[in-house]
Order: C-alpha cells, then structure tokens, then sequence
C-alpha cells in the first residue's frame, strides 16, 4: 500500500492562494478587451491633458492645494495610509459602480486621465522633464491597480446591459471575479504603490 501523505498547513495555504491566484489571471485574460479599452481611453485623454492643459485650470490647482493641504503635518506611517485608504476606495468604487452601465468607470478614467496629462505638463514646465522620475516608481504598481479595476467596472456594466436569459448569473460571476481580482491583485498593489509614494511625498517632496 502507498501511504498517503500528510497534508500540512503550509500545503494547504499554498493551495488556497495558488487555486485563487489562477482564477484571478484567467478572470483578468477573460477581460482583456475591456482592461485594454480603459487604457486606451486612459492614455489618450493623459495625452491630449499634457498637450493642451487648458480645460479646468482653477479647479485642477484648487484641488491639488487640497491635496498639499491633506499631507501638511502627518508623518509616514500617516502619509501612507492616507494613499492607501484614498486609492483603495477609488478603485472599490470603480468595481462595485460599473453596473452602471460601466458609466463610472469611464468617467473615472477620462478624470483620471486628464488630470494625470495636466499635472505631468505643468511639472515638467516648472521642474524639467527628470521630475517624472518620482510618478514612475509607485505608478508602475498604482496604474496597474487602477486600470485593471476600470476594466473590472466596465466589463460588469457591460453585463448589466446584455440580452440574456442568464444575465443574472453572469452578473454574479463577473461580480464575484472582480471582487476577487481586489482581494488579491489591487490590494497588494495598491499597499506596495502606496508605501513608495508615501516615502516619496515624506522624505523628498
């Protein structure tokens, strides 16, 4: 007889995150199309933001102020969990809204887009192009997060809009994935883009 071997903790916990980590890359392959239509639409507007930065002026550098406004006397620790915590409810809402017919989405990435465009001109015209050196670091884990949750939110707003019997379930599904996809890929995204930003913003401005 072939004894059977014995299951460990670690064995098991390498199974749950290796089965939920599969599910996560064939849900985000499932989705392509609509991840790739939110960084085309993404990039496009963040284009035509640094050529002509002309639209929303006063609200853009009242909103930054905001912003300078929000880190003024917080420490690290603080400055990190501020990203964090404004980041992670940006991209759940992006997800749990798309079954607004993707609406919200959308228009998060045309906002997004912009202001990333507006803001990446003016920077390099005060600073010089070397300044976008401190976007790159965080944003190669934040946009990423980001993105992936539009196209999350659109591809569940796009099932709302479907004409099928089974609407329902697909609904569910499709809401399930992307609620797993947050778990375990925006999540640790979000938390790595967050403490390099916040380092960032702490010790160098």
């Amino acid at each position: 007889m072939i004894k059977k071997q014995k299951r460990t903790k670690q064995d098991d916990s390498r199974g749950f995150f290796r089965f939920n980590y599969r599910k996560c890359f064939d849900f985000i392959k499932e989705s392509k199309n609509h991840i790739y239509f939110m960084i085309g639409i993404f990039f496009v507007i963040a284009i035509i933001g640094f050529i002509f930065p002309i639209f929303f002026k006063e609200q853009i550098f009242d909103m930054m102020k905001r912003l300078v406004g929000m880190f003024e006397g917080l420490n690290a620790y603080q400055t990190v969990a501020l990203i964090f915590l404004n980041n992670l409810k940006a991209s759940f809402m992006m997800i749990v809204l798309g079954f607004i017919f993707g609406i919200v989405p959308l228009v998060s990435a045309i906002d997004n887009g912009y202001l990333l465009g507006f803001v990446a001109r003016y920077s390099v015209n005060s600073n010089g192009v070397l300044v976008l050196w401190k976007i790159f670091p965080h944003g190669v884990f934040e946009l990423p997060a980001i993105l992936i949750s539009m196209g999350l939110g659109l591809k569940i707003g796009m099932g709302v809009l479907l004409k099928d019997p089974n609407k329902n379930r697909t609904f569910k599904r499709n809401f399930k994935e992307s609620m797993r996809i947050f778990l375990f890929i925006i999540l640790p995204l979000l938390v790595i883009a967050a403490i390099i930003e916040g380092l960032l913003i702490y010790y160098i401005g």
